[in-house]
């Protein structure tokens, strides 16, 4: 009993202390409009290829906001759904609960406890304080896009942006880096021009993130790159825009 009091103590302790590290600012926002964003999808799932399509929905009225996010395969059904709810306030999107099931994996829940200001993982095992912007790993794509899409002069080449990321079991600091301006070709929507970030991974089991958001389209992500270190990725590739 005394081990574990101990090991909790400490787990909370680094958690307290990761939180601190992160750097509280509000920051200008323009959300993108409602829209259902249609994306082919590819990737590996242990060696294994996948290929389908994918979905992004996305609204927000009233101070809330919501965002879903699908993935199916051919030969695998759905291999993701990624649910992100909360509210709008001076940081920009402010996650309530954020639900995440991939291929293989059971689901989990995590919650942003406004009352309690904690943010909470289904297995119990810790928790951090919230301090004001803390994202899930669906919300900060667009957190991202709202804040380039208010204040675009500031998203130079080499400039880092930073948000504290909850996601399944734990949260850390991800720093988002502008690559730069690129051409993104295709096949439904032809040539975009779209801004290049790029998330390098702290840790040997950190996730690789890169987007490529589009300026000609509000800023909606036009392609999204996860790559896990054990070699699986996902990908997907805006090809329809339905705006709500």
């Amino acid at each position: 009993m005394r081990r574990t009091l101990i090991t909790l103590a400490l787990a909370c302790s680094s958690a307290a202390a990761y939180g601190a590290d992160y750097p509280v600012a509000k920051r200008a926002t323009s959300l993108p409009p409602p829209a259902e964003l249609s994306y082919a999808v590819k990737g590996s799932n242990h060696g294994l290829p996948l290929m389908g399509t994918g979905t992004i929905s996305w609204s927000h009225a009233d101070g809330k906001y919501q965002l879903l996010t699908e993935a199916r395969s051919g030969l695998f059904g759905k291999v993701l759904e990624h649910r992100s709810e909360g509210a709008l306030d001076d940081y920009g999107l402010a996650p309530a609960t954020y639900y995440e099931k991939r291929i293989r994996k059971d689901p989990t829940t995590t919650r942003f406890d406004r009352h309690t200001r904690r943010i909470e993982f289904e297995d119990g095992k810790t928790s951090y304080a919230i301090r004001g912007g803390e994202q899930d790993r669906s919300s900060v794509t667009w957190q991202l896009a709202a804040l380039a899409r208010a204040t675009p002069d500031k998203f130079t080449p080499g400039s880092e942006w930073r948000f504290f990321v909850a996601g399944r079991r734990d949260a850390d600091v991800w720093t988002f880096r502008v690559v730069g301006s690129e051409t993104l070709e295709s096949a439904a929507l032809g040539e975009l021009k779209v801004l290049h970030f790029s998330r390098k991974p702290v840790g040997a089991h950190a996730q690789q993130v890169d987007l490529w958001l589009a300026p000609g389209l509000d800023w909606y992500p036009a392609r999204i790159v996860f790559k896990e270190a054990n070699g699986d990725s996902f990908e997907q590739v805006l090809h329809k825009v339905n705006r709500k």
